[in-house]
């Protein structure tokens, strides 16, 4: 069984890939794909596809979060993996490092850093790593000894560490490194970095370059601890490395500190040569330290590896101009079954669908559903005749795995009831949305099948309140009023008043899977009329971000209709998922908001 299962979904890992996930299921369940993912090192896709062959197989749930049936029960006790110690330590969660309390501040100050800084480019499927864990990478640096003091070399920073490192040395009182080199090729990225570490007491040298040419002549040598995160490929991970032994001293023991992705063992292979071969030898690794924002496919996780130098570190790489990214690389088609009505499609190059995250908010051609479990790789696909030779991007930033827009689980904006939004400031207005045509709500009613919206009523307050008591939740966290009842009593009474701009999704006389509150207000300093955007959430189904995108959708059309030509909406930073849904929509940030606490009983 557990070798058809590898085969049916392609596994590289074979069957011991298999066995990882039922024994992740038997210790983490209830389990979301994502946390199998982060307990198995295997891809979200890969995790998917198991579970759905588990699934037909009577092994797992068909309940999302899954779970293993009794069967799966059984077959895990053949196996003899029903024993459930878990010895990773629960304060660190296995990552090694905690955050003092004393650098709390620096978390939220670089919260609020990445929120006005530059923004992922998908266009190479890139994405920033969390506030704490560029804290934590700080902490590591510290930890082994490499800061205070000294010079560190950032080959490619487009998670903002050089800010990191500047405003951890601001929170403590004084630099804690003597200089900082940045080198990368967007000058979007250095210009950010020098404006803020302008005024963070630390010397920060931003140097804009295309990395698939060797480091500037006057930075080699002159580091003494160097940091990347490179493409996830092997090529990626040796053009990188090299520049980074470029720009440190001459000598052993000199660290580098490398992030990746988790990959198979083949291609970790080719990773691991890759760093043999630059004469750099591993000194540490710790799995899922890194956390990422986005990173659907690789569940938001990456390793952190420590090497050091040795005597025989040396770089040979010259110019380079081959493959790079994960996409340079893909030249071959694979072959995914929509799990719905089983018509099998081809994504790849030359394809219809380049990405299967493409094929996924598009849906099935054939039925419009979804989801796809992937199969086999399809012979070399042919340069479709408009294709253009084009030169490759340039090197700098780091693409992390390709990011699946989805809705929040029964998240929203961090609105509560009663809580007006506040319009930003009017100046030169580019229009960020225009109603979708006839086919294209047309396809997005497909895809949302068998749910509907409609004005909500009385009898949704019960879901409602539930929906608004989560939402709080992923707000303010333990501050909140998460009692669904009192919830739906405050809405009740709203309703009382006006049901217009509450809309519920789901299916015809049942329950809502999705709500979405949208009311017209008017700015008192101008007059003008503008919507706020209180609420929005969708329930773990399984295309809930369509769902989600039919209900901002309906809110939307439902301010156009009112003559409004303004929408606001609030949202938590640290909530990425809404952030990216707000995003996709055309919204931009407009305003910040600041907050802070006076001690109690003082006057």
């Amino acid at each position: 069984m557990l070798t058809e299962v590898a085969d049916a979904v392609r596994l590289q890992e074979g069957p011991p890939g298999v066995r990882s996930v039922l024994r992740a299921l038997r210790r983490l369940a209830p389990a979301s794909t994502k946390d199998l993912s982060r307990a198995t090192g295997l891809p979200v896709p890969i995790v998917a596809a198991l579970g759905n062959e588990l699934r037909r197989r009577g092994l797992v749930t068909r309940e999302r979060p899954s779970r293993l049936t009794e069967a799966g029960s059984d077959l895990v006790a053949q196996l003899g993996m029903d024993l459930t110690l878990d010895a990773t330590c629960r304060t660190c969660d296995g990552r090694e490092l905690v955050i003092p309390e004393v650098l709390d501040e620096a978390v939220r100050r670089l919260r609020a850093l990445m929120e006005s800084g530059p923004a992922a480019d998908m266009a190479i499927d890139q994405s920033h790593c969390t506030a704490e864990t560029k804290v934590r990478r700080v902490l590591a640096l510290l930890t082994a000894g490499a800061l205070p003091g000294g010079s560190l070399l950032l080959v490619g920073d487009d998670d903002l560490v050089s800010l990191a490192v500047a405003v951890v040395g601001d929170v403590l009182g004084g630099p804690i490194v003597e200089r900082v080199t940045v080198v990368d090729i967007s000058a979007e990225i250095l210009d950010y970095i020098q404006k803020v570490a302008g005024g963070l007491g630390t010397r920060v040298e931003t140097v804009r370059h295309d990395l698939r040419q060797p480091l500037p002549e006057h930075l080699h040598g002159q580091h003494d601890v160097a940091m990347t995160d490179p493409p996830y490929t092997p090529e990626g991970a040796r053009l990188f490395l090299s520049r980074a032994v470029e720009g440190l001293r001459p000598g052993p023991a000199h660290s580098v500190f490398f992030s990746f992705g988790g990959k198979s063992p083949d291609e970790m292979l080719e990773v691991q040569r890759e760093i043999m071969a630059l004469g750099l030898v591993t000194n540490g690794y710790i799995r899922n330290f890194n956390e990422y924002e986005g990173s659907g496919i690789l569940g938001g996780v990456g390793f952190f590896q420590q090497l050091l130098t040795t005597t025989s570190t040396a770089s040979r790489q010259g110019d380079y101009s081959g493959p790079l990214y994960t996409g340079d690389k893909r030249t071959r088609q694979r072959e995914y079954e929509c799990v719905a009505c089983g018509h099998k499609v081809r994504v790849g190059p030359g394809a219809r669908w380049s990405q299967v995250a493409a094929l996924r908010a598009e849906g099935c051609p054939n039925c419009g559903k979804g989801p796809f479990r992937p199969g086999r790789l399809v012979s070399e696909a042919p340069e479709p005749p408009e294709a253009r030779q084009q030169a490759p991007a340039p090197a700098g930033q780091r693409p992390a795995a390709p990011v699946q827009q989805t809705a929040p689980a029964r998240t929203g904006t961090p609105n509560t009831p009663g809580t007006p939004g506040t319009p930003g400031t009017p100046g030169t207005r580019t229009i960020g949305w225009h109603p979708p045509s006839p086919e294209d709500r047309a396809a997005l009613e497909k895809r949302t099948h068998p749910y509907v919206t409609r004005q909500a009523d009385e009898r949704d307050l019960p879901a409602i309140g539930a929906f608004e008591a989560e939402i709080a939740r992923v707000s303010f966290g333990e501050d909140a009023i998460d009692d669904p009842v009192r919830w739906a009593a405050r809405l009740g009474k709203a309703m009382e008043k006006s049901k217009e701009g509450m809309i519920v999704a789901g299916r015809p006389g049942e329950e809502p899977v999705g709500w979405c509150w949208v009311s017209i207000n008017q700015n008192a300093m101008t007059g003008d009329r503008y919507a706020n955007f209180r609420s929005l959430a969708v329930s773990p189904v399984d295309n809930r971000s369509d769902v989600a995108e039919l209900l901002l959708t309906a809110g939307l059309e439902f301010c156009l209709a009112g003559g409004i030509t303004e929408v606001t909406g609030r949202v938590h930073v640290g909530n990425v998922p809404m952030r990216t849904v707000y995003r996709k929509f055309g919204f931009d940030p407009t305003s910040l908001s600041m907050k802070l606490f006076l001690p109690r009983g003082e006057r």
